[in-house]
């Protein structure tokens, strides 16, 4: 994502989930629009080697979401100040939870699927984590 029109849809008609160090969002586009995922890392993350840090993480982290939905998504991750002393394995857990359930509740979520056809592919394939908090912290 590059443009300012594009994190403003997806921040504000995109389902929220929030975890330790980040805050996910994600929104459906298009079943034939290729997946965008932006970042948001603000100068309360650190300094800039702190923030560039974090975001080739999440950016190496984020590519699996692409590998596994090419199409129809749109994702916005926005570093929490946390996210500068998190190791890799806790960025990647945080990420993928969030995920996870971000897109559960995209899908479950009544108007905004109700246009896609039958044999779009599906958004979420969610799997449980013993232990992972399924209440949203908004």
């Amino acid at each position: 994502m590059r443009t300012s029109a594009l994190f403003s849809h997806t921040v504000r008609s995109g389902v929220r989930n929030g975890r330790r160090n980040l805050v996910l969002y994600v929104a459906s586009s298009t079943p034939d629009e290729p997946t965008r995922i932006g970042f948001i890392v603000s100068k309360a993350v650190g300094n800039a080697v702190a923030r560039n840090l974090v975001k080739r993480r999440l950016r190496e982290i984020a590519v699996e979401t692409i590998h596994r939905h090419p199409c129809g998504i749109q994702v916005v991750v926005r570093a929490l100040p946390a996210s500068a002393s998190a190791t890799w394995d806790e960025l990647g857990d945080d990420y993928l939870r969030a995920f996870s359930a971000a897109a559960s509740r995209l899908a479950s979520k009544p108007g905004e699927r109700a246009g896609r056809r039958n044999n779009a592919p599906a958004v979420v394939e969610a799997k449980r984590v013993e232990g992972d908090d399924v209440r949203d912290p908004s």
